[in-house]
């Protein structure tokens, strides 16, 4: 077996650290209350980055020098204009349309302000940056793409865990099929976890081909912000 190099022996420690960092920032961020709600995740995302530098990661490894992000440009576009067209060919299919009516955004205001503000600096950079950038970093210096890959779309899947809990109460479209109460929660959180857990991996495929952060920040971004105005414009139809 080849000898391991001193920044090789820090890795499984470092890979160790920072899913617990991920998982206690994401409870700390479910339970947390005023302002700290919108900071805890984007907060814990730059910390985390920083001492993943310090500790051995580069740059490169978090895709995020200027040659890579200018790699990802024409991937970034050509997603997001993808998932542009299929949100709204599914809003303007009406038994579709049902699964976009998020009682979060029965408003226009609010549904433009979370796809421009709320979601890409809350959410999906951070998110991005965690996962694709730090632990995907750190998981393809230590294993095989693959098992990269798989793990880290996985501890995604699982991140979504919290934020999911009233997934069927708050979408009408998702309740009508698996039902209220206590199963009916269940059942979304259920699903929430493999949807995400797909989407995780194809983030991580993206962040691995491109080899640019910037695609899947287009991607994710486009899912979300595009679901959140496809709502609004669903509530009105």
């Amino acid at each position: 077996m080849a000898h391991l190099t001193a920044i090789d022996r820090l890795h499984p420690a470092l890979i160790a650290t920072i899913v617990f960092v991920i998982a206690a920032a994401n409870l700390i961020a479910h339970y947390a209350h005023g302002r700290a709600i919108f900071l805890v995740i984007p907060t814990t995302a730059l910390l985390l980055g920083a001492a993943a530098l310090i500790s051995g990661l580069k740059w490169k490894d978090l895709g995020v020098t200027l040659p890579q992000l200018r790699a990802g440009l024409p991937w970034a576009a050509a997603v997001v204009a993808v998932v542009v067209i299929v949100i709204a060919v599914a809003v303007a299919i009406p038994p579709l349309r049902e699964f976009f009516l998020d009682e979060r955004f029965r408003s226009a205001r609010t549904a433009l302000f979370a796809a421009l503000v709320v979601i890409p600096f809350q959410t999906v950079i951070p998110e991005e940056l965690l996962f694709r950038g730090v632990l995907q970093g750190a998981l393809m210096r230590t294993w095989s793409a693959p098992v990269a890959l798989i793990v880290g779309a996985v501890l995604f899947g699982l991140w979504h865990i919290t934020s999911s809990m009233n997934l069927a109460g708050g979408n009408r479209g998702l309740r009508d099929i698996v039902g209220g109460g206590s199963a009916g929660q269940i059942a979304g959180v259920v699903l929430a976890v493999v949807a995400t857990t797909v989407a995780g991996f194809v983030f991580g495929w993206l962040r691995y081909k491109t080899d640019s952060l910037l695609t899947p920040i287009a991607l994710h971004w486009a899912i979300n912000a595009t679901g959140a105005l496809g709502a609004a414009v669903a509530w009105r139809l």
